[in-house]
């Protein structure tokens, strides 16, 4: 249950991606939920029952309010309109955290309806943390950067993704948001170690975690292509890397994620429960 203390921050407990099949359910039986993430986007109008239901909810929850359009590592500058919208939505809902992904979506004058991966360069390094800088003055609010899912790496990557997160954090005072599925789906795809990953994670920066459901496919070799979906529950050796996580760096606020082909709410709640089962004791 939501309590003033929550506001400074996320309690390290778990939560779920809100959506609105699940207002009525939520609010009759919150078991181990502690707090609610919704995407910006969907929260960026006036008025009507969403915001009505969303203000109902953040008397009662924490609120982490995580972006997908602000495109952090695109060439271009940041779109100014999308970024005061986002100040006004976090102005009137006054959210306990605000995250967005490391990833492009926009080229030229377009916008692409994905979170496309970025080489690890000097050059990326630069624009994105310039980019978090202008975030967080815009704000007036510390953000959390997100760790992507990626299916290849660049030639031109000269470090690794855990050292590039690193400075970035140490050079905008940013936090990190850790979506331990994305590291499995990620170290899959590329063939390394996803304990590995974790190891060299600088987990003293993360402010939430992630668990999510992915879809596993073939390559055109016939190799094991996995494909960050949220549309099925956590696989068991995701569950095994948070377990992993959790025992180095403590315990986190942790979302469960599921935004499509959605659950009934018992499905969704004994997700949480089970990442509650594991960051309780580490409490």
């Amino acid at each position: 249950m939501f309590d003033a203390a929550d506001r400074d921050g996320l309690p390290r407990a778990a939560g779920i991606g809100y959506k609105h099949a699940h207002f009525t359910a939520l609010t009759a039986d919150t078991g181990p939920i502690r707090w609610i993430e919704i995407h910006a986007e969907n929260y960026m109008g006036e008025g009507g029952r969403p915001r009505a239901q969303l203000r109902a909810l953040s008397e009662r929850f924490a609120v982490s309010v995580h972006g997908v359009g602000l495109s952090i590592g695109g060439e271009r500058p940041l779109d100014r309109d999308h970024l005061a919208r986002l100040r006004t939505l976090c102005d009137w809902l006054q959210p306990a955290s605000f995250s967005e992904h490391l990833a492009w979506s926009t080229h030229d004058t377009g916008y692409l309806n994905d979170l496309l991966p970025l080489p690890y360069t000097e050059t990326t390094l630069s624009r994105v943390a310039r980019h978090i800088d202008e975030v967080q003055d815009a704000l007036g609010r510390r953000m959390l950067l997100e760790n992507p899912s990626t299916y290849l790496a660049f030639a031109e990557t000269g470090m690794a993704e855990t050292e590039f997160l690193s400075e970035i954090a140490r050079r905008t005072g940013c936090g990190l948001l850790l979506d331990v599925n994305n590291v499995f789906v990620s170290a899959t795809n590329q063939g390394y170690s996803p304990e590995g990953y974790i190891d060299a994670f600088p987990l003293d920066a993360v402010g939430e975690i992630h668990l999510g459901g992915h879809t596993e496919d073939e390559d055109g070799t016939g190799r094991t292509l996995l494909i960050d979906t949220h549309d099925c529950a956590v696989v068991d050796p995701v569950w095994a890397l948070y377990a992993h996580t959790i025992a180095r760096g403590g315990p986190r606020p942790t979302l469960i994620e599921w935004d499509s082909e959605l659950p009934e709410f018992p499905v969704l709640r004994a997700e949480a429960a089970r990442a509650a089962a594991i960051l309780e004791p580490a409490g």
